[in-house]
């Protein structure tokens, strides 16, 4: 009997050839008796898919829960020198939808992305894009100067640049007396 090399695949794993190894049965442990079946490769039968009910794949959630949720965006907030850059991806939202507040240490975006054309629930395959309310705050890492920020919507996404606030200046006083 000749050794055969074993194949890349063999060798990095340690698996070995099922030619080599293969046996006509296996083993099936029942409570009550040992028995032995012998296995065997069946082909598919047929190429026919199977038919699914309406709606068994169908998202589990409720339009009363879509109308009370918001959706929340996703966001990258990083510095440069002198600004502080908040970018997020909302296609499919006008600028006018949109609403960009700054309160103090935090930016809240808010809007909604409308779907234009009406779908019934029952038609869809899959529905992963959210459509509806979304809101997202961020809290910022140092002070801004609001009167300055800029919010523009360019290609579906959204880039704010909040410069950032000189805090190391500092400013003096005269003190007066009465």
């Amino acid at each position: 009997m000749t050794k055969q090399k074993k194949s890349f695949f063999e060798r990095l794993t340690g698996a070995e050839s099922l030619e080599q190894n293969y046996q006509d049965t296996v083993p099936v442990y029942n409570e009550e008796v040992e028995e032995t079946q012998v296995m065997m490769m069946q082909e598919p039968e047929s190429h026919s898919y199977p038919v699914r009910e309406e709606n068994s794949w169908a998202p589990s959630y409720s339009q009363s829960d879509a109308d009370n949720n918001e959706g929340q965006l996703t966001i990258d907030v990083y510095q440069t020198e002198n600004e502080i850059v908040i970018k997020s991806t909302i296609a499919g939202v006008k600028p006018e939808d949109l609403d960009v507040s700054i309160n103090n240490d935090m930016v809240t975006v808010k809007g909604e992305r409308k779907n234009e054309e009406e779908v019934s629930h029952g038609n869809y395959y899959y529905q992963e894009c959210y459509w509806g309310g979304f809101s997202r705050s961020v809290l910022l890492p140092v002070d801004v100067i609001p009167e300055k920020a800029d919010a523009s919507l360019k290609n579906g996404i959204l880039t704010i640049r909040l410069p950032k606030a000189d805090t190391t200046k500092t400013k003096k006083i005269q003190v007066r007396g009465f």
